[in-house]
């Protein structure tokens, strides 16, 4: 994998998130109240909700719009909504956050 540094982890609010603006579209990073950190795309597959928007509750986000409700781990909709939205690989190192730059460069466009 080859990482890219896109900021402090201290920049994003406990559970909260920031977006990374790539060449085919927008990533949600979110740092959850334990301090891990996920990225995966930042819209919602029913109506395009900003996912960034979103609520931020143990390891799963809120969408805004229609309060469809994803696994941060695996982008995955919990209860009884059905889709998914990709995730990336992060990873914390020296206080930085580090997204995956391979897998964000072959991810296609919203």
């Amino acid at each position: 994998m080859s990482w890219v540094d896109i900021g402090a982890l201290a920049d994003i609010p406990q559970q909260g998130a920031r977006v990374v603006k790539t060449a085919a579209g927008c990533v949600a990073v979110f740092r959850t109240a334990d301090d891990q950190v996920f990225a995966m795309d930042d819209r919602c597959p029913h109506k395009g909700g900003p996912l960034s928007e979103g609520i931020v509750h143990g390891a799963s986000v809120t969408c805004p719009l229609h309060a469809w409700v994803f696994s941060l781990e695996t982008g995955m909709a919990q209860g009884a909504d059905s889709g998914q939205v990709a995730t990336y690989p992060a990873r914390i190192e020296g206080g930085r956050i580090l997204l995956d730059a391979t897998r964000l460069a072959r991810r296609v466009a919203a």
